[in-house]
Parts: structure tokens; sequence; C-alpha cells
């Protein structure tokens, strides 16, 4: 029903033909109706095919291919091919045919170059640019839709790139807590072990204490079990936390490598507020840790502030680094996928707390958590990995691709255009030199002269126009004007020729009748 509809409003434009017009035209709209019909059936297999029909009849019923009856055609069925032809190229070297095609239509039969011009801007705005836009409607659809699955593929990696992160974040705390732990069993075992040998303790007792050391040392045994089932990658990070490291010597350490660093306490845990869990204090060495390594990967040179808040049974733990100075730049070998503030809030949120990262208003980018002090917060679930998601920023790219698309679709048009009116400039200044009759090849004609052997010594160009005011041939006459000197308007030959010869020579001026010879 569709291509039923498209067929009939093509085929309108053909039907006003029959409305008073000539027989051959009525004859050209009456083989142009089926054949419409023919090239809007195979529109969707053999678009470029489709395409050459309009572009055939236009061709049959006016050389320079601009008419009324297969303008909506020419447009329709071309916007239609750049929506279904996969390749530009093929569409591009069938624009580059038709332009072969027409040219020596014109200059052979016409013998003008005007009407090449007309078929060639015709070409342009009435086929090349509904091309574009049918070409530009395709690329939107297969950009969005490619951007999203590609969108959607790269989110289901990052996610699982995360999860191995957490993964390994929570091995690394696992073997922090077993370090720990580990440490007061062994001291265990050992005050347990002391009162194993103390002459004072009856034999039963010091038989307990014995047990007891053993089920001390079988738990540490356990303990290492454990953690070797958690660290399912063998090739896992080791713990990047020292047991008996702070923030002040990480800091001290920083600054003693070259980094710009100070750091600052209000409230803090060791500066007169309350004791945090060990799962806490090692957050806090984490995100302070991470703060400086993204610092002196992406900022070098930059002074980094580091902030310690105690508030109430919180505190804030802010890295802020400023913008990295000019001329300089972070390392290549450096940049690194994101993966430390993946696993840094995975540590944050297993203690209870929550994690913030990203650029400051003045450039420079800022690492942030809140913990709790005392006891330990409900753990959030894992985070949000939408923050991490490439979904926008691929449907981005896909919107930025499609609009430098469409300038495209506005620039080649126009860059053609100007051309071609650079190129008829150039033609329509040396072209009245190649029009122009020589009087004593003139005066050497004959009227009875086959016409084959005059058009032999004429100019290969004829005038566009003959002098304003010359008055129509008669019925059965074809006549060509030929320029009386060049670069001038009012003076003309004029040939006429009928049944294969010449009939009529004269000289025709600016609202004068031919003089006939």
């Amino acid at each position: 029903m569709l291509d039923v509809c498209l067929w009939a409003a093509l085929s309108v434009p053909l039907t006003a033909a029959f409305d008073g017009a000539p027989e051959d035209r009525v004859r050209t709209a009456a083989i142009g109706i089926p054949l419409l019909a023919a090239a809007v059936a195979m529109r969707r297999r053999w678009p470029l095919v489709a395409l050459a029909v309009p572009v055939a009849l236009a061709l049959a019923t006016s050389r320079n291919l601009f008419t009324f009856e297969y303008t909506a055609a020419l447009a329709v069925l071309a916007y239609l091919a750049g929506v279904r032809v996969e390749r530009a190229r093929a569409s591009l070297w069938f624009f580059a045919g038709v332009a072969a095609v027409v040219l020596p239509l014109c200059v052979v039969l016409v013998h003008n170059m005007w009407p090449w011009f007309t078929a060639v801007l015709t070409l342009l705005f009435n086929i090349v640019l509904p091309w574009l836009l049918g070409r530009y409607r395709r690329q939107y659809a297969a950009l969005v839709r490619t951007g999203w699955q590609l969108a959607e593929r790269m989110e289901h990696e990052q996610q699982a790139v995360a999860d191995r992160t957490r993964l390994r974040e929570r091995a690394r705390i696992a073997g922090d807590m077993h370090d720990s732990l580990g440490h007061e069993l062994a001291l265990l075992a050992l005050r347990a072990g002391a009162l194993e040998v103390d002459p004072r303790l009856a034999p039963d007792q010091r038989a307990a204490v014995g047990e007891l050391r053993a089920a001390a040392g079988a738990a540490t045994e356990h303990l290492r079990d454990i953690i070797g089932v958690l660290r399912t990658d063998d090739r896992a990070e080791p713990s990047r936390l020292p047991a008996d490291d702070s923030v002040e010597a990480l800091v001290e350490r920083a600054r003693a490598s070259g980094l710009d660093v100070s750091l600052r306490r209000a409230g803090a845990p060791g500066a007169g507020g309350e004791a945090m869990p060990v799962m806490g204090v090692r957050a806090v060495y984490r995100v302070v840790q991470e703060g400086l390594t993204n610092a002196t990967k992406h900022a070098p040179g930059a002074p980094v502030e580091v902030r310690l808040t105690g508030e109430g049974r919180r505190l804030d733990v802010t890295v802020t680094n400023a913008p990295p100075p000019p001329g300089t730049a972070p390392s290549a070998a450096l940049v690194s996928g994101g993966n430390g503030l993946v696993g840094l809030d995975e540590r944050v949120r297993l203690a209870g707390g929550e994690l913030r990262a990203g650029p400051t208003p003045e450039g420079g980018f800022e690492v942030a958590a809140r913990l709790p002090t005392t006891g330990r917060a409900p753990v959030r679930g894992p985070g949000d990995s939408s923050r991490w998601s490439v979904s926008q920023r691929e449907l981005a790219s896909a919107r930025r691709q499609v609009r430098r698309r469409l300038v495209q679709t506005v620039a080649v048009p126009a860059a053609l255009f100007t051309g071609l009116l650079l190129l008829m400039g150039v033609f329509a200044l040396i072209s009245p030199s190649w029009s122009v009759l020589d009087r004593g090849t003139y005066e050497q004609l004959r009227v009875g002269d086959d016409r084959t052997a005059v058009e032999a010594r004429l100019p290969f160009f004829s005038l566009d126009v003959p002098p304003d005011g010359t008055p129509a041939p008669p019925p059965g006459r074809t006549c060509r004007y030929y320029g009386y000197r060049a670069y001038t308007d009012d003076t003309a030959y004029e040939l006429c020729f009928a049944d294969g010869r010449l009939v009529t020579k004269g000289v025709v001026h600016r609202r004068d009748r031919p003089a006939l010879k």
C-alpha cells in the first residue's frame, strides 16, 4: 500500500501533462507513469536502478535534466537511495556518470554548454542534496544503534572489571585483617606458652593453657587457609597497607619524594578525637594513598592538600590537588583505567563510609571520603556502576558524529555549487569568443547548401539566445545564431535549416527582423 501511494504521488505531475499538452508530451507522460511504477517497486532492492529511471525519463524530456514532471520523482528516489545504499562510492559513481552523460548530450546535440550547467545544478540540488539527506538519516540511525550496542557492551565489561577490582580489594582487606588478627593470635599463643611453663599453675591448669595455645595456633592456620581461599588470583596485588604505617608517615614519604603536599587535621583520631575501628583507619590510609597517587599521575608538580576533619561520629578525609602547572602533562605510562577508585570505593563502603571523586571548579581533582569514627555504620550496597558507565559518553560521541555528517550534508552541496558558479563565470567570460562566426565564412555560405557541410564550417558553440526582438522561426525551421563580433549581443548571424538544407541566412539586430539573403 505504501508503494502504491508513493507511485500515485510521484505520478501526479505526469498526469498534469495531459491537460492541453502536445502529442509528444502526452506520449512521454504515458510512458513515464508505468516506468515510475517499476522504479517504486525496485527502490528497496535496487535503489540506484530505481533512481536511474526518472533520470533517464528527465533526460528524454529535457537535455538539461530539469523538468516539472520528474522533479518530485528525482528528489524522493534520491532520498530513498541515500537511506538504502550502504556504500557511498556506488552513488558517487552514479552521479558522476549522470554528469558525464549529460555533457556530450549538451555539446553534441545542443552545441551549447549552458544546458550542461543547468543539468549539473539540477543534479546537485534535485538529486545529490536529497541523497545526502537520506545518507544522513541512515547514518544517524546506524550511529545511534551502534553507539547504544557499544555502550551496553562496554558497560557490561566495565561492570565485570569493577567486580574484579572489588574482589581484589576485598582480598587485600582480608590480608590486612589477617596481619592484624594473626598478630593478636600470635601474641595470645605466646602468652599462653608462658603460662604453660609457669610453675605456679597446677598441672591441670597448665594442660588447659597448653590446649589454649594449640587452639590459637590452629586458629592462625585456619585464618591463613581462609585468606588463601579469598585470594582467587595468585597474581593479586599484595596489600598496600603496612601494618604499622600512618597517614603522617605516608605524607612525609610523599613530601620527601618531591611532592608538594600539606596535611591539616582538625578533631581527627590522634589529635584528641575518638579512636576509629581498624577498618576505618585503614580506609583513611587508602584514601590518602590513592589521592596522592592520582595527583602524582595526573597533575605532576601541582600542590596537594590532605585534610582530616573530625566532626561528631564521622571523619571527613579529603585529598585535593590543584591544576597542573602550564607546560606539564601526565606521563602516558602512568595513566590508569580508574580501577583504583573502584577498589577504594569498595574499601570505604565495607568500612561503612561513602566516597566521592571528581574535578574541582578550579580545574583540579578531589578525592573525599566520609567514615564513621566509632562502631561500624551500616554497609551500603555496592556503588552504582552508572558512575563509571560510558553509555552517556558513547551517546554523546554518536551525536557529535551525526552533527558532523549534517554539516557535511550542507557543506558538500555548498562547495560544489560554489565551484560550479566559478566555472560558469569563467565560461561566461570566454564562451562569446567561441561562438563568433567569421565574416568570410558567412559570406561563403549559400542557401541550399547541405546542413552537414555548413555545420562543419561553423563554430562549435552557438549563442544561447538571439538578440532581443528577434522573431521566432517559422514552423518546420530550426535556426541557430552566432556572434557577429565577440562580447556583443545586439547583432548576430542567423542560419535557418529545414529538410537538411540551409534555407535562410541573415544578420539580425536587436528589435529588428532578420535581413534574409
